[in-house]
């Protein structure tokens, strides 16, 4: 355990490495916006008197791929920007938790080097900012989880420990609901390692998924993915590649791949999209064949209880909250059509939606095969009515149940891939 004046000349040492970080991060940034703007410009300008359609064409596309560059170099300089302006405060465990901490720690043949709260972070601009309620519900940089723990630890030689038993005896010790941070790994090492410990979101949120594969392919063009992020935040994607068989099932992983990695790194989720769409722009022009897949979002924040909807050319969604259901639809093209810049002067702008949650709440996503598949029932009207009447049911069944229920209207057939997708939101403090 640290002495009290160890502890003031580490906490001294932190803030000055802070302060050099911060500084290096901004001048990263600075960096990265020069070089954006060296990138930009306007289309056509390298076009001479005179030029061939060809050549025009060429230049267009020239000037595309550099808004690609543009646009990663600009959001590089933004997340630096946005982490050099985060403000971290650790602060010491009370002594008497401290002791227990450690005490009991050590009879399990884990020994603490240092333990600490760690703060959740502030902007230093936040609060200059004042989001609408709207707006207040589609950022997904604010959470309001608690503080986390941090322990550096080791184990003894041949004493395996999970990181989530740590959890439950923290839990129980400091009076707190605590679980594992995604970020930190499943054992304790014998080697040192600082592994984080946060509070448990109020919401959890159980999935379930039903798929069927069009008449005559042997895989879908439908893919879907899961991604959980160590604020609390649990990201959905659903993607429908143009077309059926192994080219669509192809084109939808490539963009969840796509996706997983940015947003991973650390891209917001509307930039995550556009940089996506402009790859796709850029690498069909090279390829002389476009990936048009929709792409289906829906992120949850389960400290907050909240959630964002975000449609790029995707089927409609479904909330549904006891026995009333509202359908969540928002208008544009799919990926790999139209660059940002077109989009906006179309006035197809990607749009998002964000609504509260409770206890109870299903959110329910589908391909647009599901949809299609009721065009003679009222397609949305037909959905909206068969849920209404739904039981709440464990995900997995409702989405099983949900599918067969398409299947008996549309006589077996099945035209498209079917993806359906139910999560169920649950508050665990109750």
């Amino acid at each position: 355990m640290l002495t009290t004046v160890g502890r003031e000349r580490q906490q001294q040492l932190s803030m000055m490495l802070s302060d050099y970080g911060r500084g290096r991060l901004l001048a990263y940034a600075d960096s990265f916006r020069e070089l954006s703007r060296s990138y930009r410009g306007e289309p056509g300008q390298g076009i001479c008197q005179g030029a061939s359609r060809q050549q025009i064409l060429e230049e267009r596309r020239l000037w595309e791929n550099r808004q690609v560059i543009c646009d990663n170099l600009e959001e590089m300089s933004q997340i630096m920007a946005k982490l050099a302006a985060e403000v971290f405060r650790l602060t010491p465990l009370p002594p008497r938790e401290e002791k227990l901490v450690i005490r009991a720690l050590k009879q399990e043949g884990i020994t603490v080097l240092d333990l600490f709260y760690i703060d959740q972070p502030e902007r230093e601009d936040a609060q200059r900012e004042e989001p609408g309620q709207e707006e207040d519900l589609c950022r997904e940089e604010q959470c309001c989880m608690g503080a986390t723990l941090g322990l550096h630890i080791h184990t003894q030689r041949m004493i395996g420990r999970s990181t989530q038993e740590v959890a439950d005896m923290l839990s129980v010790l400091l009076g707190r609901r605590l679980t594992v941070s995604v970020t930190s790994p499943p054992q304790i090492e014998e080697r040192e390692g600082t592994y984080l410990f946060v509070e448990e979101p109020r919401f959890v949120v159980l999935s379930g998924s039903a798929r069927a594969v069009k008449e005559n392919e042997t895989v879908s063009g439908d893919n879907y993915s899961i991604i959980q992020s160590d604020r609390g935040w649990t990201t959905v994607l659903l993607s429908d590649g143009m077309g059926s068989g192994q080219q669509a099932n192809a084109d939808s992983s490539q963009v969840l791949d796509m996706m997983e990695k940015m947003l991973e790194a650390g891209f917001e989720t509307d930039m995550a999209v556009s940089l996506v769409n402009s790859a796709l722009l850029a690498a069909g022009d090279r390829e002389g064949r476009r990936n048009m897949s929709t792409l289906d979002i829906c992120s949850l924040n389960l400290y907050q209880g909240v959630c964002v909807f975000r449609k790029v050319g995707a089927a409609a969604s479904f909330l549904k909250s006891n026995s009333y259901v509202e359908q969540i639809s928002l208008p544009g093209l799919p990926l790999g059509i139209l660059t940002a810049g077109e989009e906006e002067a179309q006035g197809t702008s990607r749009q998002s939606v964000g609504r509260e949650l409770i206890d109870n709440d299903y959110i329910i996503m589908m391909s647009d095969g599901v949809l299609d598949a009721l065009r003679e029932s009222g397609y949305e009207t037909a959905m909206i009515q068969y849920l209404e009447g739904m039981r709440e049911q464990h995900p997995d069944e409702m989405a099983r149940n949900l599918l067969q229920f398409v299947l008996r209207c549309s006589q077996g057939r099945i035209l498209d891939d079917m993806t359906v997708l139910v999560l169920g939101v649950f508050d665990s403090h109750r």
